[in-house]
């Protein structure tokens, strides 16, 4: 029901745009960039994870498309066991851009990605003494899982080609996700 009710406000969200805004829209591959940063799945502690984006152009003049193809990946160990998670997320993401009267552009959005999970397990042999050891085993899943982002952050211009960002993202799945993340795009075409 949570995740019917935010995929509702997103929709309504990308319809906040006038009618006549939606004729004015610039779609298109124009910049492609690259951001790192912590990712902290289930609030279980921080991990180093990283996105290529890619800018799609506006549907509207404030409303901005966006892609991203992420990964992260998590390990633990105890007792001789070793437990990892990993996902590889493929996305999108509508974006509005607050009115500012500086180069620097706030924003914040929302957006739809898929998931590839995949978590492992696995156990050393244990010896108990006496001549018993239990033997190890490794044991696998993966699965894919719709999630949706919420978040924003900011952009400023380096250079004429070149945007620096900061993005603070929040992603509901099967493994809940928060993201801060700092990257640069580059300009494709004038």
């Amino acid at each position: 029901m949570k995740k019917a009710i935010i995929a509702l406000a997103l929709f309504g969200f990308c319809m906040l745009a006038p009618q006549s805004a939606w004729s004015k829209s610039n779609i298109g591959f124009t910049r492609l960039g690259a951001d790192l940063g912590m990712v902290d799945p289930e609030s279980s502690g921080s991990t180093i994870g990283f996105d290529v984006v890619a800018d799609l152009g506006t549907i509207s003049p404030r409303v901005r498309l966006t892609s991203q193809l992420g990964y992260w990946s998590k390990s633990e160990n105890a007792f001789g066991t070793e437990a990892s998670i990993r996902d590889i997320s493929l996305g999108a993401r509508a974006a509005y851009q607050f009115p500012v009267k500086t180069r620097t552009q706030p924003y914040l959005g929302g957006g739809l990605g898929l998931h590839f999970f995949n978590s492992e397990v696995t156990m050393e042999d244990m010896d108990l003494g006496g001549g018993l050891i239990i033997p190890g085993f490794s044991v696998s899943e993966s699965e894919t899982k719709l999630g949706i982002d919420l978040g924003g952050g900011v952009s400023t211009p380096l250079s004429e080609r070149t945007n620096l960002f900061g993005e603070l993202w929040y992603t509901i799945s099967d493994v809940e996700q928060l993201s801060l993340k700092a990257g640069l795009s580059f300009q494709l075409s004038r």
